[in-house]
């Protein structure tokens, strides 16, 4: 579905990413791990629209997406959250979800269709009248999974979203993504610190450090990597 092709994107001389190839398969959750400051959410930005590669090839769906506006990405059926969440303060919890089920179309009603789908299945209906700002962490994450979602996409990217949450809101989280893969049939490419919903979510696991991938597999074979322990996950780390 995905396949990034030795990509690279220099900041002022500094390379965020560096020749980094990564393919995802239709159905696949596939987590992107690294150390803050690896060129995870850079690289995010490439196949999501928001930067231009200098160099390498994104294709999605067999068509070559990169250099193209966020817009004609988000068209050609890929969906994205932020690192940070940033809700509509003022709007609904319906409305902001309502947001991204404008994507392709100016009818309220179908906006809102997709809008309710999505909330439901996040289990945020109850929450739909509340205004955006009353939530809390938790509850403004799954509202930005839930606008992400509203736009129908068939490949998802979320960034980080588990950040900051409890054990028991992170397995709920997990749980949530578990039925979106399992009943909607949504593609997952996720970056992620916590690996505790790493370790529950993805086939594969791919590791970026200092812009480029340095391994990938399992959860397990990456996790037992020395490369992938020495520069991420320390010797402590649980298999």
């Amino acid at each position: 579905m995905l396949e990034v092709k030795a990509v690279s994107k220099s900041f002022r001389g500094l390379r965020a990413v560096s020749e980094a190839s990564l393919e995802v398969k239709q159905g696949e959750i596939v987590a992107l791990i690294g150390p803050n400051g690896a060129g995870k959410t850079t690289l995010f930005n490439l196949i999501a629209g928001a930067m231009k590669p200098d160099s390498g090839s994104i294709r999605f769906l067999g068509a070559e997406i990169a250099g193209k506006r966020a817009d004609q990405v988000c068209e050609a059926g890929i969906g994205r959250t932020f690192q940070l969440v940033k809700p509509f303060a003022d709007m609904t919890v319906l409305e902001n979800a309502m947001v991204g089920g404008f994507r392709g179309t100016a009818d309220r009603e179908q906006a809102r269709e997709r809008a309710a789908r999505m909330l439901q299945g996040l289990d945020m209906w109850a929450l739909r009248d509340r205004p955006a700002s009353s939530l809390t962490l938790p509850d403004r994450k799954r509202l930005e999974v839930a606008r992400a979602l509203a736009t129908e996409p068939k490949l998802l990217l979320l960034d980080e979203v588990m950040a900051g949450l409890r054990p028991t809101e992170t397995d709920q989280m997990v749980g949530a993504f578990r039925r979106l893969a399992e009943r909607h049939g949504v593609t997952i490419l996720l970056i992620e610190h916590v690996m505790r919903a790493v370790m529950a979510l993805a086939q594969r696991v791919y590791v970026l450090h200092h812009g480029e991938i340095i391994a990938q597999g399992t959860p397990q074979q990456v996790t037992q990597d020395p490369r992938v322990l020495e520069s991420y996950l320390g010797t402590g780390a649980v298999h």
